[in-house]
């Protein structure tokens, strides 16, 4: 008779594959992901296996929530504190676009590692926005990508920031600069040119704190 709490391979390689997948995104997989990772094609028997994992305490989920898997503490030794980040939806990384970046949800929130974010004060609060456009690919962000973002209405010299501007009702993501009456919103990549604006146009929504790799890609590294 097998024992009650023994993991079957399947089991094991979807608890691998959870685990590899978290360290390297700083998010759980969807059951979507876990079944073309693990070659199970139904999502029925990929739940089956997910709630086997819950029983057995390797694992907790939440079913309303898509990427609501938690790896438990004692069983995986993997994530000890998890901060979840509520992802407000999409910013370009190019021309600028309408985007209300105030806009935050919690529908599908990102999960990271509190080691990832080792001076994070749990006072501050955090939201996500995944990246569109190829504008600044010289600072290792691509396109998909998930920007970690701090509230902020103020920027320094260098500060990768959110911006609003009101004349174009439009948002973008720039490095920012004060230059005499001016501000130089400027792209990190060769090929496209800054965008300079009166200052009273500029809204600053948010500093990045740093960046989540697509899956295949780096892991997540800080802003500088």
């Amino acid at each position: 008779m097998s024992e009650p709490n023994r993991l079957s391979h399947r089991q094991q390689a979807m608890l691998d594959f959870i685990r590899s997948f978290m360290v390297e995104t700083g998010y759980p997989p969807t059951i979507r992901e876990i079944g073309r990772a693990v070659g199970i094609s139904s999502t029925s028997v990929v739940n089956y296996n997910l709630n086997r994992l819950q029983e057995m305490k390797y694992l907790s989920r939440e079913r309303d929530v898509s990427r609501g898997l938690r790896l438990s503490v004692g069983k995986s030794r993997l994530i000890p504190d998890v901060v979840r980040i509520p992802l407000a939806g999409g910013i370009r990384a190019g021309e600028p676009v309408e985007f209300n970046v105030e806009a935050f949800g919690d529908e599908d929130p990102i999960e990271l590692s509190r080691d990832l974010l080792p001076h994070y004060d749990r006072s501050q609060p955090l939201y996500a926005l995944q990246v569109r456009g190829d504008s600044m690919i010289d600072a290792m962000v691509n396109d998909g990508d998930i920007v970690i973002m701090t509230p902020h209405h103020a920027a320094r010299d260098g500060d990768m920031v959110a911006v609003w501007l009101s004349d174009r009702d439009e948002s973008t993501l720039k490095y920012y600069y004060q230059e005499g009456d001016r501000i130089r919103l400027q792209p990190a990549n060769p090929i496209m040119a800054p965008i300079l604006v009166d200052p009273s146009v500029v809204q600053v929504k948010g500093k990045v704190l740093m960046v989540v790799r697509q899956l295949g890609k780096p892991a997540a590294h800080h802003s500088t």
